[in-house]
């Protein structure tokens, strides 16, 4: 049977032509199974209303046409919710490009480059709060005149303003690394040739480095808001896009004096390896990888190096559409009072995503604790596809960081996801099978009710139940 092979749509991010190893896109796009303008189109109702069932049916059997696809992660992400109207959107939209236009020139007020369509990759400030002197720098931050005005809350340092508020001082020590990794990031797309797409993208990190002081600016950010940029042409649209994404990510992101976010998911993935593949999480602790730190990139920037940039798109609008929550913008709303009366509204299962139906039906809704996301099942499935290959070639990390450097461009997203999928549940059927097992251990023998309780416990821990909380709840 002849089966139409689809057009590729590298076309719609052009590459620069020097680079000749850029790997092709895998993504194709085809008609009657990507969702395409039309059909994103018609899946409004007069007032507005979207069927977003509809359309997370249609991702998942094709993707999105990239001529659509920033308006369709708006709503995948929660910046919008699928039951309001036109009219109601444009208001969100208005009020929402009027905040972020007042945080930036609270940005510029402390920093004049900030929206001024430059971008410096030089410090401008000591860890003192001291402005740098140094002429070249002086230079990149004012090519017109070699002076640049820094914040008011300063006191006089040898005539020169030294900065006194803490926070601020550490948002400007981060200015320059945003610059250096902002030119680095993506440099093979002709989009960002233009100096202005550039500094764009600094000014969206930077803003957000400033207002979100808990997490500040990671690397890794620039990879994640890069495509926000390019799908959605007003600043202020791609900015809240990039922080709805956030909002799911910055625990990754998040640090303290011993430790990163991202340990809890790497750590979250050893558990699940050990469940569903043990010979290989042996072996890999006997080789020293124990804590899974060659899985770190993957995780924090959601494969974009293993794919190439059109896959990676399509990866992410798999993966949440898969993962996707109706009650997604009520989630992150401030308002409370709404919030709640939305989130206790009865809802078609075909509204969310496959893997949140799973979810569903073993109970994570209603845990306090989220369950896993699917990128860390996207993880696991690709360390169990390379499994007899790291247990026959790998003999230390720097094997394994070989092995998995070697699916760079060569993994299908949609055949990916529905792997983690398979694996997520094969992963829960293991775990009920070790949870009956010692259930019937226990129970066999006559221990009151507080020492079965703590032989509970003990068998939660050994068969890592934790990392899905809500099963830990309901045992309980």
């Amino acid at each position: 049977m002849w089966r139409d092979p689809g057009a590729p749509a590298d076309s719609f991010y052009e590459t620069r032509p020097e680079c000749t190893d850029v790997p092709k896109s895998r993504f194709r796009i085809k008609a009657g199974k990507t969702l395409s303008a039309r059909k994103w189109h018609a899946a409004f109702s007069p007032e507005g209303y979207l069927d977003i069932g509809k359309t997370l049916s249609r991702i998942h059997r094709g993707g999105i046409h990239p001529s659509i696809r920033g308006e369709v992660w708006e709503f995948l992400l929660g910046c919008y919710d699928p039951k309001s109207t036109f009219e109601e959107r444009d208001e969100i939209r208005q009020r929402r490009r009027e905040q972020y236009a007042t945080w930036k020139e609270e940005c510029r007020q402390l920093f004049p480059l900030i929206g001024s369509g430059r971008f410096i990759t030089a410090p401008v400030v000591t860890e003192d709060g001291i402005p740098v002197q140094d002429p070249l720098v002086l230079l990149e931050n004012n090519p017109e005149n070699g002076v640049i005005t820094l914040p008011q809350e300063s006191t006089a340092v040898n005539n020169v303003e030294k900065i006194t508020d803490k926070a601020v001082i550490q948002w400007l020590l981060t200015l320059h690394q945003i610059g250096l990794d902002v030119v680095r990031t993506d440099r093979t797309l002709v989009f960002y040739e233009k100096k202005e797409n550039l500094s764009k993208l600094w000014d969206i990190l930077s803003v957000y480095s400033r207002i979100d002081s808990d997490v500040g600016y990671g690397q890794g950010m620039s990879d994640l808001c890069s495509p926000m940029i390019i799908l959605l042409n007003d600043e202020a649209d791609a900015f809240w896009c990039f922080e709805r994404l956030m909002r799911r990510l910055r625990g990754n992101f998040r640090c303290t004096g011993n430790s990163v976010g991202v340990e809890t998911q790497l750590s979250n993935l050893a558990t699940i390896t050990q469940v569903i593949d043990p010979k290989l999480h042996q072996h890999i602790e006997q080789i020293g990888g124990g804590d899974y730190l060659f899985a770190f990139r993957m995780i924090m920037v959601l494969f974009r190096r293993e794919f190439s940039f059109c896959d990676s798109l399509y990866l992410w609008e798999m993966m949440w559409a898969l993962e996707y929550d109706p009650d997604l913008y009520w989630l992150y709303e401030e308002d409370d009072e709404k919030s709640e009366e939305n989130k206790g509204r009865l809802k078609s299962l075909r509204h969310y995503g496959k893997y949140e139906r799973e979810n569903m039906k073993n109970g994570g809704k209603n845990s306090e604790e989220p369950p896993l996301p699917i990128s860390v099942f996207l993880v696991a499935s690709v360390l169990k596809e390379k499994s007899a290959i790291l247990l026959q070639q790998a003999r230390g990390l720097d094997d394994v960081v070989k092995i998995l450097n070697d699916v760079n461009g060569n993994l299908d997203a949609k055949k990916a996801c529905v792997a983690a999928l398979k694996l997520h549940k094969k992963y829960l059927k293991k775990v009920l099978q070790h949870v009956f097992v010692f259930l019937l251990y226990i129970f066999r023998f006559p221990y009151n009710k507080k020492e079965k309780k703590n032989h509970l416990k003990k068998m939660i821990d050994h068969t890592y139940i934790m990392v899905d909380p809500f099963r830990y709840n309901r045992i309980l």
